[in-house]
């Protein structure tokens, strides 16, 4: 029996999900909606996505939850692509999904024909910067525009005041960012023949470059910027938690979080700060401290505000990422002074470990006594999965996220 649809709960907060660990990761730390793709024509191939079997699963268990399920159809197609499309979007709407997220003109009109039940959004592929797009978009059937990541806060504030209201308007708020306008790039065709619009980006603008005079072939001269080179292609994360009350006031209607290719870890807890953040700004509150400290505890590149603010001081230094904490383990359950855990990491005995929650603030507990699945005193927890007892007066909630800090001078 197909799920009952919910009605969108708007002001939105849509998390990713390259897979339904990472989907339900999203909807337990608190997504009113998941965007996913499924094994074709969405714009990520390393995640492991979602086949048809597992899509119908996930919108079953996304709306018995209250949660709304959109799916990325967002690649340009050739024509070798074009005969599966029919078939794939009849399938997506027979599982029960709420939104096809579109780039191409000729997918939005097969959507509409197949599946009109389904809402279209616009995909921020197509680029949208101006009202007139916008409205010329709402004409044309879309329920919502995903803007261009290279509006200012202004001009998503002006593109609102000169649309229907009825079209949704949904901005980015976390997550990496493309140097190439919202996205359009094609360094990674240019150099491995994997396509960056097909969700095979090998990133090149990342890389480390330097010129190389043709009659001096093998000397590499760094491009300079500083002492340690030029990063220009190399941009920071996004990050806007601190800024919601602004979006809000500007009328956007869905908070964006990127990174269906990132970890359930990463999800959860982007998603957990971002509720919170919402949550603050919906109450008229001022932003909970631990939000910023939890963004700040998962895998990022430096920071910035991206073009909201104006031209972005964007480009960072180096292309690592940030990984100053890693997850080690889960909890499973809690009962009488014992915490079931299976391990992700290795830790030890004596560590802090630093609980996540769903809409909690973050908390500590020593791991000063723990045991294997046998009941034996161990000194660390070295094999993958495997079951330890941790002895705690604190009460750890089954599936809550434990982590240490990494010893980064190790």
């Amino acid at each position: 029996m197909k799920a009952i649809r919910p009605a969108p709960h708007l002001p939105e907060l849509l998390s990713p999900a390259g897979d339904m660990e990472r989907l339900k990761a999203a909807i337990q730390f608190g997504a009113d909606a998941v965007y996913l793709a499924g094994t074709n024509f969405g714009m990520r191939s390393a995640p492991s996505n979602f086949s048809p079997e597992q899509l119908a699963e996930a919108v079953e268990f996304a709306h018995s939850r209250g949660v709304r399920i959109y799916l990325t159809t967002n690649i340009i197609p050739r024509n070798s692509d074009v005969e599966g499309l029919e078939p794939f979007l009849r399938m997506a709407r027979d599982a029960g999904v709420d939104a096809f997220i579109v780039t191409d003109l000729g997918v939005m009109a097969a959507a509409k024909r197949v599946a009109p039940g389904v809402e279209i959004h616009i995909s921020t592929q197509t680029g949208v910067a101006n009202y007139a797009a916008a409205r010329q978009i709402y004409d044309m059937g879309a329920k919502r525009v995903v803007l261009a990541r290279e509006l200012s806060l202004e001009e998503v504030a002006t593109l609102r005041a000169k649309t229907p209201k009825q079209l949704e308007i949904e901005c980015f708020v976390h997550g990496a960012m493309c140097v190439s306008f919202s996205g359009r790039c094609l360094l990674s065709n240019y150099f491995t023949g994997r396509d960056g619009n097909h969700g095979d980006c090998a990133q090149p603008c990342r890389w480390k470059y330097a010129l190389c005079e043709e009659t001096r072939p093998g000397q590499y001269l760094p491009i300079m910027e500083d002492g340690d080179g030029t990063y220009i292609l190399n941009a920071k994360d996004m990050n806007m938690s601190e800024h919601i009350p602004e979006l809000l006031r500007a009328g956007v209607d869905s908070l964006k979080i990127e990174g269906r290719a990132k970890s359930a870890y990463y999800t959860a807890a982007a998603t957990n700060a971002y509720r919170r953040a919402l949550d603050d700004a919906l109450a008229g509150n001022p932003l909970t401290p631990w939000v910023t400290e939890e963004l700040d505890k998962i895998s990022h590149r430096q920071y910035s505000t991206g073009f909201y603010f104006g031209r972005p001081n964007q480009n960072v230094d180096l292309g690592s990422y940030v990984r100053d904490y890693e997850v080690v383990a889960v909890c499973e359950s809690y009962q009488n002074g014992v915490a079931v855990l299976s391990q992700r990491n290795r830790f030890f005995r004596g560590d802090t470990a630093d609980i996540l929650e769903p809409g909690k603030a973050p908390y500590q507990v020593r791991m000063d006594h723990i045991q294997n699945g046998d009941g034996e005193e161990i000194e660390a927890a070295n094999h993958a999965v495997m079951r330890v007892l941790l002895y705690t007066d604190t009460p750890i909630a089954p599936g809550a996220l434990l982590r240490v800090k990494k010893d980064l001078d190790s």
